[in-house]
């Protein structure tokens, strides 16, 4: 039973579930969309099979995009989903490229915009924002840090650091390189260090969360023996990559902050508990590329300074500084298999490889030739993330509908096939900025901080605008404040909507404490309250509930109400002119308390 500050009645949760039964736009069907966009709505036809490998060769000309697409649709006799709604279009890029959805303004000019192109232009200018660094910061942070405690690092200096990265579209494997050679004794730089010193130097969690997170092995299991269950899992590949930190310790000198020290000697040996009569002896090696050429030291002179009276010692020769290079070698294919697999995975809802950090031939990628295509071009392309997932979103794949074509059986609509874009349940962060902008917050606040910057004479944002570096500086400063006054806002959906710290974020099961919190939560009833520049204000203001039911619904669903859905609303609100703004509220939180809003579909 609800407690009666949330009157949620039964005829309103069931309008805002409608998605789940009718999820067609009035002003546009999946038809319409794939009118508009010509080429994209058209799935290449299924080539005979003695024609394969030369269409496959003689697409290497194409554009990546349309080779993924080849490889996705080569072969399969089924019917793929018809392209996304410009609705569900929009909704899912803002969510995949700023973390949030669209204003209900960026929504309707993107929904009756007519041109064909404005596909590939949202992309673009998404991309080029601020909101992009935004979202990649949280991202990898994330995944990265997978939630763990702040105690070595301040957080802020670690999202900077990746916030910057991302604004300068760093490479991949730079990025990497600066996080692992990082050792947090450098004052004025300690954010890239955060990854090895939230973890405190221990090598047995480096050993496993570098092996996980950089390769997509976990060989946790292969510490003692070879893995017990995945044949390519060797003790020797665990070892191998042990051995760059197995010299690695942590320390806190007197008055100093936490940091990294290395031994600069001490080889790594290792028994299986099966073979305890056989040691064996291994330098730093990444899987089974060719160890890296290690200089030799002359004994007795191995350091610039020695680990005494809890110093940080200080090697001549360090392995762990061996690995970047190492992990990104030309004999390491498995460092740009998992980078572009994750990425994939980001934007697709699952990954070639699934999960992303079990990547062995027992469990295979479900298109083999693809996933080679990915992790070949995106080495090739410097690593360029924002590149990659452009072409990745240019796909047909990215594109279509999540509402599953008439007539096709589940095995056919299985994840792995992208016949349909698969469900993605909106991260924590997602989620509270989602509300956040649907309520008219995030807005709100943007107004605020461009008044104080610009001022609220038009002629100073006219001069501003002229100048794109002055414009694209002034985008950056109102962002990052706008993000800096609410970022705090996102901490009790981290609370419900997350994994433990130290775990894996990405298989998470819906409970009962969300679902309470969505229909209950305090911050959510605040945000939807009737204050006139929210979202609950300016509808309730409106005079003709039709238009009501179009703001509602564009602001929160990023699409206009079906006519089943638009009429329910008026319905609702018919009776209902006394107490209006209470009635829009409990329309409002009924739709944020659906699935079609918890979702990117």
């Amino acid at each position: 039973m609800k407690p009666n500050r949330n009157p949620l009645t039964a005829v309103l949760i069931a309008f805002a579930s409608l998605w789940a039964c009718s999820r067609v736009d009035a002003a546009e069907t999946a038809a319409d969309a794939a009118k508009k966009v010509g080429t994209l709505a058209k799935p290449q036809p299924t080539l005979p099979k003695d024609q394969t490998s030369n269409s496959v060769a003689s697409a290497a000309s194409l554009p990546l995009h349309e080779r993924i697409d080849r490889l996705i649709e080569q072969g399969l006799e089924t019917k793929f989903a018809l392209p996304a709604t410009d609705g569900e279009f929009v909704r899912r890029v803002h969510l995949d490229l700023t973390g949030m959805i669209p204003s209900a303004d960026e929504a309707r000019d993107f929904i009756d915009d007519p041109s064909p192109y404005k596909r590939d232009k949202l992309i673009d200018h998404l991309l080029a924002a601020p909101a992009y660094a935004r979202r990649m910061q949280i991202v990898f942070d994330v995944m990265l840090m997978e939630r763990r405690d702040q105690q070595k690092v301040p957080a802020d200096q670690w999202k900077t650091y990746l916030y910057q990265s991302f604004l300068e579209n760093k490479p991949y494997d730079q990025l990497v390189k600066e996080i692992l050679s990082g050792d947090g004794s450098d004052p004025t730089n300690r954010g890239p260090a955060k990854f090895y010193l939230e973890r405190e130097g221990d090598p047995y969690i480096l050993t496993r969360d570098v092996g996980r997170l950089f390769l997509g092995r976990d060989m946790q299991c292969a510490q003692c023996h070879d893995h017990p269950l995945v044949d390519d899992y060797k003790q020797a590949h665990y070892h191998g990559l042990y051995a760059f930190f197995s010299r690695t310790y942590g320390v806190q000198p007197a008055g100093g902050a936490f940091m990294l020290g290395e031994k600069g000697e001490g080889d790594v040996t290792y028994k299986s508990v099966f073979k305890k009569k056989i040691t064996h002896t291994t330098g730093p090696r990444v899987i089974d590329a060719a160890p890296p050429v290690e200089p030799t030291v002359v004994k007795g002179e191995e350091y610039w300074v020695a680990p005494v009276n809890g110093t940080r010692a200080i090697p001549k020769h360090s392995r762990r500084s061996l690995l970047p290079a190492a992990l990104a070698s030309n004999e390491n294919p498995a460092f740009a298999r998992n980078a572009a697999n994750r990425l994939w995975a980001l934007l697709l809802g699952r990954g070639l490889v699934d999960p992303v950090d079990f990547d062995h031939s027992d469990n295979p990628p479900s298109h083999p030739e693809l996933l080679d295509l990915l992790a070949n071009e995106f080495a090739q392309s410097h690593y360029n993330i924002k590149a990659f997932m452009r072409e990745i979103m240019l796909t047909r794949a990215y594109q279509r509908s999540s509402e599953p074509p008439a007539e096709v059986s589940p095995a056919d609509l299985a994840a792995e096939r992208y016949a349909v874009a698969n469900l993605r349940p909106l991260s924590a962060e997602q989620l509270a900025w989602s509300v956040m902008r649907a309520a008219g917050i995030v807005d709100a606040k943007r107004a605020e901080v461009e008044r104080s910057l610009i001022g609220v004479d038009p002629r100073f944002r006219a001069i501003a605008r002229l100048d794109p570096k002055r414009e694209a500086l002034a985008e950056r400063l109102i962002e990052s404040e706008t993000y800096r006054s609410l970022v705090g806002n996102e901490q009790p959906f981290v609370h419900f909507f997350s994994a433990g710290a130290g775990q894996a974020q990405d298989r998470l099961a819906p409970t009962v404490h969300q679902a309470l919190f969505l229909s209950n939560g305090d911050p959510i009833r605040y945000w939807l309250g009737p204050s006139p520049s929210w979202l609950v204000g300016r509808a309730s203001a409106l005079s003709d509930p039709a238009a009501t039911a179009d703001l509602l619904y564009l602001a929160l669903l990023s699409r206009r109400p079906t006519g089943e859905e638009r009429a329910a609303i008026v319905a609702s609100l018919a009776p209902r002119t006394a107490d209006k703004p209470k009635a829009v509220q409990e329309i409002a939180w009924a739709i944020v308390a659906s699935s079609e809003f918890r979702y990117n579909h």
